[in-house]
């Protein structure tokens, strides 16, 4: 899987790196015929009889400089930016996997050295917990793999939405207990069945809720809301945080965008959390969208359509 994303990935840097090579060749050919052409006219036609065509040619070569630059220079801020985020995704993921794998190792030092069994036993829950938290963290990297291949399989059945917030509140129950968290859901009763991949909706929650938790303020301040809209049923997470500036929000559904706040580079995360949220809502045929103000928090809310009983 790492293997052909990685050849993926360098082919696509080749294709991009070909691309500003082509730009940069056309930069300098074009000009070259242009100067070409114009000292040939110069030389065997005279000056006076051709300032037309000398202005046009100049404009010409004037505009196919400003035009290549241009060009260049976009694709090369590109493939930088690509490269930048490529590489800090890269560390993110080697430093959240490093955090547990050293806890692992530490804890099953401590098993080695001791000999009292209630020390015994909180090491192993430890290590469980932290095995879960690693399996977590590589199944996201193998599923969002497989998501960019397009290679990813969405088991839809009728589910009822009352369960997958159940199984959200159950996935994101360490949190609620671990700090102090102001938290309140509310489930409009009797809502129609949704037709939909209950893991990959339930994922899509905990993401949500997981991102508030992180950015909700101190202590956080999470409010959850779920209630059918028209024919489709919306799933609101809202906070008390910062907020995010409008000029960011266009871009945070973006794989490995994070936003650039002190804050934020603080916090553990691969910039990949709302991008798989986005994945699974538009699978689902749905749509993800956040409202926020700075200073004032902010809302995410994902609307997901319900399936039409055929007569």
């Amino acid at each position: 899987m790492f293997g052909s994303q990685s050849f993926e990935r360098q082919n696509r840097q080749r294709i991009g790196y070909r691309r500003i090579v082509q730009l940069l060749v056309y930069l300098n050919i074009i000009p070259t015929v242009l100067l070409l052409s114009l000292g040939i006219l110069l030389m065997f036609l005279g000056e006076a009889r051709y300032n037309l065509l000398l202005g046009i040619l100049m404009l010409s070569f004037l505009s196919a400089l400003v035009t290549g630059t241009v060009l260049v220079l976009v694709f090369v801020r590109r493939e930088a930016n690509l490269s930048q985020l490529q590489a800090d995704f890269v560390s993110k993921v080697s430093h959240e996997l490093r955090t547990p794998l050293t806890a692992i190792r530490l804890f099953v030092e401590t098993l080695e050295r001791t000999t009292e069994e209630s020390i015994k036993q909180s090491c192993l829950a430890t290590l469980s917990e932290e095995v879960d938290r690693l399996t977590n963290r590589i199944e996201r990297l193998l599923d969002w793999g497989r998501m960019e291949a397009d290679r990813k399989y969405y088991e839809q059945k009728e589910e009822s939405v009352a369960a997958i917030v159940e199984d959200a509140l159950c996935a994101f129950s360490p949190l609620r207990s671990g700090e102090l968290l102001d938290f309140h859901y509310e489930v409009q009763p009797d809502l129609p069945s949704l037709w939909c991949d209950r893991h990959a909706i339930v994922d899509a929650l905990v993401n949500l809720l997981s991102n508030a938790h992180k950015y909700g303020g101190t202590p956080p301040s999470i409010r959850l809301r779920v209630y059918q809209w028209k024919d489709a049923i919306s799933i609101e997470v809202s906070d008390r945080g910062k907020g995010i500036p409008r000029p960011e929000q266009r871009r945070i559904f973006e794989k490995f965008y994070r936003i650039d706040d002190r804050l934020s580079r603080m916090r553990e995360g691969s910039g990949l959390g709302l991008a798989i949220v986005q994945h699974i809502v538009r699978a689902h045929q749905g749509w993800v969208a956040v409202e926020s103000e700075k200073g004032d928090g902010s809302l995410f809310r994902m609307v997901l359509p319900l399936r039409k009983k055929s007569r």
